[in-house]
């Protein structure tokens, strides 16, 4: 008997044993036979899952025989379940084919972006819909999130090295495209999700919520009003997916720079009709430049409900608070040397702050009433804090008696400063699609709202250079006046805020500013408005697509708002744009391009009276042409543009000595260039950015001669860019990967009217990094090594004393687990 209990026992040992020996393997592909990694496949019966590789490989292992159902679940696929039977220890094959998702549904972004690599195939903001990049008449480019953590960057002026004709004007939320400004606080130029907003001009960007950043080139005032010559800079930030998934980076470096980021998604109910994001970014760094710290948090939640196929909300939310100091440049001696003095050099009092906090709030709705008729709507409110206080140049040395200069010296000034401004935006489209025999047409209808507020209490303390008998200060000493000016003990005007020794090792200490005399300005309430109506109609007519685009805006300025005093300033503009594009084989479109652009004169300078103002709105005109292409089935984007960018009432710094804050008009400035971009894969495992741009940025109407014919302030001739990053995917190093890049900029000048004359020229420059990877299963290590050779470089600058330096060699070990 108990002979026959064992052996009942062991076959039962055996069959459970060799039923458990059965498994399930494939290959997930899109519909053009290429692998799809990070699919998610769950076997609903075993609560097991798992996620496909880099080459599209899936396995599940130790599974029972019997009946399985798998669900397939990708970003920009269709989910699909699949019923499977398997035998006792059989190896079951199951390839898997995905179907896209539909995409085009979206006008406005509500769920997250199907791409996972440096390639971005489509474009939401260049036309409202949802556009393929090769059929939108204009240069758009872009930097992916993928790219920017290959990179270790964090601000948009860590990604723009690799977009062509786009290089930084200075070390602030500062950018130049195609030789024109783009810059913080001021209502053009800037972007989130296709909508207005106002950030911080003196505080980089941080992008660690951003899905992308994209630079759509050219005047875009024709969809969105106001808007910079040379281009708009869009935010995208992270949209919520249907599939479960989350991610923590942690990063240590040089500079004792520390950060931590977190990204979580995925579905809240199991109908997957609410979905959520919520992404955490938090920084803190020295920086390479003396007292410059900065201690950065950002919180993103995001979240989306699709109540139909045909309705989608999304609601979209981040706060960044940003603590640190204003960093005003590095100044050297006046005989011009940058290298005179060290780039690590600030003129920062360690009494100084700068704490910024600003908020986005979006609301977004789709509803498609037919396959031909949709309707879109968003909301967005901003607001933006700032409160400063710091010691900074009055642009110019320290004066002596005589009238000249001790260039060893700074004359300093002091500001402290509180503002608090409010942005709303409401913007309003129809998508219509119609045919017109056999032309197809897409037509787009829409009426935007903006309005700016500078909210009441904006107000500054100033203690001035030098010190007046009468009681008051100045920043300008007049040798012709010397009577007016209070004198040290060598006969030199003294001062109120004491001067910057270059000299000096201790000049940063805390300064005593009880004594200091101040003179206040109070910004008097503000408020800017728009109103918006614009058509644009996409005509399809075999393999030519033709663009036509008309808006009408009308801007209200209220000066000194809810005062006895208000005035207001109003002003219209009607802008138009044609667009055509033609396929000439299957993977490359030609296009060409004209569009003219408006722009008013920003707040700050309307509201300064020092100015000088009030002053013409800015007025453009681009002229461009090129050639986009796809290839090695649309994993690689490839693009050719050339264009004729002009521009009339450009307001510069007159250097006046009496006046540090007037400004004055050029005439007319022109930009002329071709651009080269290359971005997307190789192979699965092999990713390149590459660009090249050339660009003759000119003044060619001014009131001086001596300007005509002069670069333009910080537009480099030519600049280059290359990265490309490749991934060893089989044998025994397996998971390891390679990272390298190459940033040239060519030479540049500063201020157009400067403390040099002819301006100060800044140097050309190359710089290369280098990054090294290790993948193994949810873990990635890399090492970034920024500056590999140690390069002394400026990335812009105004003059002899606010230069703007780069970085020196810096490394980035950063650690990430995707679970």
């Amino acid at each position: 008997m108990p002979k026959i209990i064992t052996t009942i026992f062991a076959l039962i040992a055996f069959q459970l044993i060799f039923s458990q020996n059965s498994k399930i393997q494939g290959v997930v592909s899109d519909n053009q036979d290429q692998p799809v990694p990070d699919v998610h496949l769950i076997i609903n019966e075993q609560d097991k899952g798992t996620t496909t590789n880099l080459e599209g490989f899936y396995e599940f292992d130790n599974l029972n025989s019997g009946q399985y159902t798998i669900k397939v679940t990708a970003v920009g696929f269709s989910p699909q379940q699949i019923n499977i039977r398997l035998k006792p220890n059989q190896n079951k094959r199951l390839n898997i084919i995905l179907e896209d998702a539909e995409i085009l549904l979206q006008a406005v972004e509500i769920i997250g972006r199907r791409e996972k690599g440096y390639n971005n195939t489509v474009s939401f903001s260049a036309t409202k819909s949802a556009a393929p990049l090769k059929e939108v008449p204009t240069t758009i480019n872009f930097v992916t999130k993928e790219l920017a953590l290959d990179q270790a960057a964090y601000t948009v002026n860590d990604v723009v090295k690799n977009m062509s004709g786009v290089n930084q004007y200075s070390f602030y939320n500062d950018i130049s495209i195609r030789g024109f400004r783009v810059a913080g606080q001021r209502n053009s130029g800037n972007l989130v999700n296709g909508m207005r907003t106002f950030t911080s001009f003196w505080k980089q960007q941080i992008i660690p919520h951003i899905e992308r950043v994209e630079v759509i080139k050219g005047p875009a005032s024709a969809l969105f009003g106001n808007a910079s010559p040379g281009g708009t800079i869009n935010r995208v930030t992270k949209k919520p997916l249907a599939t479960s998934r989350q991610s923590i980076h942690t990063s240590l470096g040089s500079f004792n720079t520390l950060r931590l980021l977190g990204d979580f998604t995925g579905p809240m109910d199991k109908e997957e009709k609410l979905l959520y994001r919520l992404n955490i970014g938090y920084e803190t760094s020295d920086g390479f430049r003396d007292l410059q710290f900065s201690k950065n948090l950002v919180v993103a939640p995001s979240f989306s409900f699709l109540p139909s196929e045909k309705t989608r909300f999304n609601v979209d939310l981040v706060y960044q608070n940003s603590k640190g100091r204003l960093d005003r440049g590095q100044a050297v001696f006046g005989n011009g040397d940058l290298y005179s003095t060290p780039i690590t050099k600030s003129l920062s009092a360690m009494n100084d702050y700068l704490n910024e906090i600003s908020i986005n709030a979006t609301v977004s709705f789709q509803h498609q009433f037919n396959e031909n008729l949709t309707f879109n709507s968003i909301y967005m409110r901003s607001s933006y804090d700032e409160d400063l206080l710091e010691h900074r140049t009055s642009n110019r040395f320290a004066s002596l008696a005589d009238g000249s200069f001790d260039t060893e010296k700074v004359a300093m000034r002091v500001f402290n400063r509180r503002r608090n401004w409010d942005n709303n935006n409401f913007s309003n489209y129809f998508n219509f699609n119609y045919d017109l025999g056999n032309v197809k047409n897409q037509l787009l209808v829409g009426y935007d709202f903006f309005q700016q507020e500078l909210q009441p209490g904006g107000s500054q303390l100033e203690a001035r250079t030098y010190l007046l008998k009468n009681g008051g200060a100045t920043n300008v000493y007049n040798p012709n006046n010397v009577q007016d000016y209070v004198l040290d003990a060598n006969g030199n005007p003294a001062t109120n805020v004491a001067h910057f020794d270059l000299t000096s090792a201790t000049a940063n200490g805390l300064r005593d500013m009880s004594n200091y005399i101040y003179n206040t300005r109070t910004y008097n309430q503000y408020q800017q408005h728009s109103h918006g109506i614009y058509l644009q109609n996409q005509a399809e007519i075999g393999k030519l697509k033709l663009l036509l685009g008309l808006r009408q805006e009308y801007f209200t300025d209220y000066l000194d708002y809810n005062s006895d005093s208000e005035e207001r300033v109003k002003q219209s503009a009607f802008l138009p744009r044609i667009g055509l594009v033609y396929s000439a084989t299957h993977n490359i479109n030609v296009y060409g391009t004209w569009v003219k652009g408006y722009e008013p004169q920003s707040a700050s300078d309307i509201l300064n009276p020092d100015s000088g103002g009030p002053f013409d709105p800015l007025l453009s005109e681009l002229f461009e042409f090129g050639a986009k292409s796809e290839w090695f089935n649309n994993k690689l984007s490839a693009s050719v543009a050339f264009y004729h960018l002009s521009q009339k009432n450009t307001l510069y710094n007159a250097d006046d000595p009496s006046n540090p804050e007037r400004l004055e008009p050029i005439g007319k400035e022109v930009a002329k260039g071709v651009e080269l971009d290359i971005v997307g894969n190789i192979t699965s495992n092999w990713s390149l950015v590459a660009g090249y741009a050339y660009n003759d940025a000119k003044i060619t109407e001014s009131d001086d001669p001596s300007e005509i014919g002069r670069q333009k302030p910080n537009a480099p001739k030519h600049t280059a860019n290359l990265w490309t990053k490749y991934l060893i995917n089989q044998g025994q190093l397996n998971g390891l990967g390679f990272g390298f890049g190459y940033n040239y900029v060519s030479e540049r000048f500063g201020s157009l009217v400067s403390s040099g004359n002819p301006p100060t020229e800044f140097p050309a420059y190359s710089i290369f990094d280098a990054a090294l990877y290790y993948k193994l299963n949810k873990i990635q290590v890399q090492l970034n090594v920024n500056n590999l050779f140690d390069k002394t470089h400026w990335v812009g600058g105004y003059d002899l004393l606010r230069a703007f330096p780069g970085a020196p060699r810096n490394v980035m070990l950063s650690v990430g687990y995707t679970f």
